[in-house]
C-alpha cells in the first residue's frame, strides 16, 4: 500500500486520505501480528517481511510528510535518525553474525502509536481541525519515547549477540 499512499500524497495532493490510509496500514499491521502470534502462525519469512514493511511504510510517511510539509520537521528528524541507527545495527548484525533482532511487543506498540500520530498530522494538514493537531501531538510524544527506549533495548540485543558470536 506504500505506492498508493505516495500517490495519494503527491499525485492527488490529498493528505487526508494519505493519513487515513496510513492509519489503516498501521491497524491492519497490528491486527495481522496479533493474529499470527495468537494462532501460532508466525513464520521466519514473516519475521523478516513484517519489520521491513513497517520500515518502508514509516519511512515513506515520514520522508513524504517532511517533503510535503505535513509532518513537523523535528518529528521527522528524530524518526529518520532512529530508523537509520536501528537499520544500520540490523544490517551489521545480519552481516557479521547472520542473525536478526526479534521484534519486541513494545516496539509494535510504539509503531502503532506512530502510525496513528503521523496519520493524525496528515489529516490535520488537510482539514485544519484542531482535534487532529492535538491528537497527533498527544500520541507522538509517548510513542517517540517508547520508540527510542526500544531502540536502546535493540542496541543491547545487538551488543549481546555480537559478543556471543565471538
Amino acid at each position: 500500500m506504500v505506492p498508493v499512499f505516495l500517490w495519494l500524497l503527491f499525485g492527488r495532493d490529498d493528505p487526508v486520505w494519505s493519513g487515513v490510509l496510513l492509519g489503516i496500514i498501521g491497524a491492519t499491521d497490528w491486527i495481522d501480528g496479533q493474529l499470527a502470534r495468537r494462532l501460532d502462525q508466525v513464520s521466519e519469512l514473516g519475521k523478516i517481511l513484517d519489520p521491513l514493511a513497517d520500515r518502508l511504510a514509516i519511512g515513506a510517511a515520514v520522508i513524504g510528510g517532511w517533503v510535503a510539509g505535513v509532518l513537523p520537521w523535528p518529528i521527522a528528524l528524530v524518526l529518520v535518525v532512529r530508523e537509520s541507527v536501528v537499520s544500520v545495527g540490523a544490517i551489521v548484525l545480519a552481516w557479521k553474525v547472520k542473525a536478526k533482532i526479534d521484534v519486541r511487543p513494545m516496539g509494535k506498540a510504539a509503531t502503532l502509536g506512530l502510525y496513528a500520530a503521523i496519520g493524525a498530522f496528515y489529516v490535520y494538514a488537510g482539514t485544519d481541525h484542531s482535534f487532529f493537531f492535538w491528537t497527533a501531538w498527544v500520541l507522538v510524544i509517548p510513542s517517540l519515547v517508547l520508540y527510542y527506549l526500544v531502540a536502546v533495548l535493540y542496541a543491547g540485543d545487538v551488543r549481546r549477540m555480537m559478543h556471543d558470536a565471538r
